[in-house]
């Protein structure tokens, strides 16, 4: 099983749109094993994007994570990573396909409504800044052999 960050970003949860945001991830069959309803902090966010400092987006980009508070989520599955990436759709609504989440509920080119980490090496850092071993929970899902395919 392959985990993931996501972050509903401060314009999800301003424009009510985390129950619709999260069904999207359950229903293709992504599991949750942690969560939280946070406001996260400058220093936080910095580290979080530390990779981009220096960059003329990185400013811009910390001060909206932090304008308001988000909901961070641990998602599991064979694929998270990838699977999570397809259902977000590209970085801008107004460039993201219909049936993305982006593309459904987007036209920012600032706000993007959800972050999801993109590599494993990335997820794993991601986790770490946000979550402690035992904020997360492993357990199985009892529908998991219908929506993976090992009947």
């Amino acid at each position: 099983m392959e985990r993931t960050l996501i972050i509903l970003k401060p314009d999800a949860v301003q424009r009510q749109l985390m129950g619709a945001i999260i069904s999207r991830f359950e229903q293709k069959g992504l599991q949750i094993v942690g969560a939280k309803f946070m406001q996260i902090s400058r220093e936080l966010a910095e580290r979080h994007y530390a990779a981009h400092k220096g960059k003329d987006f990185f400013e811009p980009t910390v001060n909206y994570i932090i304008s308001g508070p988000v909901l961070v989520m641990v998602l599991q599955a064979k694929g998270a990573i990838a699977i999570a990436r397809k259902l977000m759709g590209t970085t801008f609504g107004f460039d993201a396909e219909p049936g993305t989440i982006r593309g459904d509920f987007g036209l920012s080119s600032r706000f993007n409504l959800v972050h999801g980490s993109d590599s494993p090496e990335s997820a794993e850092a991601e986790i770490n800044l946000y979550f402690s071993d035992e904020e997360l929970i492993d357990y199985e899902l009892t529908n998991r052999h219908w929506v993976f395919g090992n009947v």
